[in-house]
């Protein structure tokens, strides 16, 4: 019997265009999908905001995330980020967040 590989979803962030080349879109789009790769994970969908801060939850591509991890059957069993600051920078939403993904077993 063939194990299916889990379904997962990357998210990167950078906050500006100054960022260091070690945080670009690019290198953490690179390491999350060896990442993935390596371990035998789906990635079905890339989130990526740039030029977005951290600080607050209201990201294009994090909410559009967020809303799918709510639906009844999420379409993904896990979210990985190249760092915990590329999904929050904010510890009462990244606490919220992350109790909410919890519940529906992300």
């Amino acid at each position: 019997m063939e194990i299916t590989p889990k379904r997962v979803v990357i998210y990167a962030r950078v906050s500006s265009d100054r960022q260091d080349v070690d945080l670009s879109i690019t290198a953490q789009l690179k390491a999350l999908r060896d990442h993935a790769t390596k371990r035998g994970y789906t990635v079905i969908k890339e989130f990526v905001d740039e030029a977005e801060s951290g600080r607050s939850t209201a990201r294009p591509a994090f909410r559009e995330m967020i809303g799918l991890a709510r639906m009844k059957h999420p379409p993904f069993v896990m979210i990985l980020v190249w760092k915990l600051s590329r999904f929050a920078r904010n510890r009462e939403d990244s606490i919220i967040y992350k109790s909410l993904l919890r519940k529906q077993g992300i």
